[in-house]
């Protein structure tokens, strides 16, 4: 029993000598965590997890908040927050900004000067004239409904560039080549943009079309010199077209202006001719009425006025009853009284046998003798 305690003993002293010689390249035994500090990890995470919930939306966005998927509200600019993931999420798209998409080239290098390269494949198209065209165009769009915009369409920017290809493919169809080259660039965009709109709100895209701009309309590069030459001429055209306008606007007044002052002088000219009628037939009417009592002096009165019409520049003499002068037209020049001097009844009558006849004394014919001095 002695010997056993004694050999105990040394095994004990032996592994006290082996534990002081390894004190030095022993590791320290570690103890376990206590529940203290498992505690204080866990409210951490839980911390840092709802702290993830904090979220900003910019000016020129709204929040559009999801729960499990689905959306729960719509919230404007400033801080809020929402359930962290996976519970809930936040997107914010811009609803602002106004997008541009490229169709038919890429912009390779801003610049400057800028770099860009062709895509034949979205650019080339048939004319209603079975005449190939490049159209390279840009899509300028705005989200109006953000709602629509995430959940109706996956792919939105693809959506836009397939639906933008197909609507000026049909109005490309539509339309000439030369219209589409020269004057009808602007209604073919005009166009366009109207009739992609209708088709994205048919799609509920909840996108707006701000603009559709044609960048680069050019035949096929097999074709460019004949159709610039098309282009040369149709411009030339259109230049004699407005100058042949411009030229019609000038004489167009002036024309208008001979018309109306010719036919002011014709009404001026109208109505005069009729109040000379009409003075003539009251003229007329009145001596009617002194005809009927005295037509022996009516018909010697129109006749005496007839001559002063007939000659108004000429001296006239009348003479009746032999050698009596009884009047002289015009009648503001009337002398009175008797012929002594025969030279001067000889030189106022037109032939001998009447000059006879006065000298004796005899009456003429009832016809007056008229005598007629330039």
């Amino acid at each position: 029993m002695e010997w056993r305690d004694l050999s105990a003993k040394r095994n004990k002293e032996k592994e006290k000598r082996s534990a002081q010689k390894g004190d030095e390249f022993r590791t320290p035994q570690m103890t376990g965590p206590t529940w203290q500090t498992i505690f204080l990890i866990a409210a951490g995470f839980v911390v840092i997890w709802l702290a993830s919930g904090l979220y900003i939306v910019k000016p020129g966005e709204v929040g559009i908040v999801q729960r499990f998927g689905k959306m729960t509200e719509i919230t404007e600019d400033g801080l809020h927050y929402h359930l962290p993931l996976p519970v809930e999420k936040v997107t914010c798209p811009k609803v602002k900004e106004i997008k541009s998409l490229e169709i038919g080239f890429r912009t390779v290098d801003q610049g400057p000067p800028a770099r860009y390269r062709q895509i034949p494949l979205e650019a080339r198209m048939l004319a209603r004239d079975e005449n190939l065209v490049d159209i390279s165009f840009t899509v300028q769009y705005q989200i109006k409904d953000p709602r629509a915009y995430l959940f109706h369409i996956r792919d939105q920017e693809r959506t836009i560039r397939d639906a933008a290809e197909s609507v000026l493919c049909e109005i490309a169809g539509k339309n000439k080549i030369e219209d589409i080259l020269t004057s009808g660039k602007h209604q073919v965009q005009q166009e366009a943009r109207t009739l992609l709109q209708q088709t994205l709100d048919l799609y509920q895209s909840g996108l707006k079309i701000v603009t559709i701009e044609l960048q680069k309309v050019q035949p096929p590069a097999e074709a460019a010199d004949a159709f610039q030459s098309v282009v040369t001429a149709s411009v030339d055209k259109n230049k004699v077209i407005s100058e042949a306008h411009g030229y019609r606007d000038t004489e167009l007044p002036k024309a208008w202006a001979q018309a109306d002052q010719m036919i002011d002088e014709a009404e001026s000219y109208r109505d005069e001719i009729v109040r000379r009628a009409e003075g003539d037939a009251a003229r007329f009417l009145q001596n009617c009425a002194q005809f009927k009592g005295a037509e022996e002096v009516t018909r010697k009165r129109l006749y005496l006025e007839t001559i002063e019409q007939i000659l108004p520049q000429a001296q006239k003499y009348i003479l009746e009853s032999g050698r009596e002068l009884i009047g002289v037209l015009p009648f503001w020049k009337e002398i009175s009284g008797n012929l002594t001097d025969e030279a001067s009844a000889d030189k106022m009558t037109p032939n001998k046998d009447l000059r006879d006849k006065n000298r004796n004394g005899l009456r003429t014919d009832p016809n007056s003798t008229i005598g007629v001095q330039q």
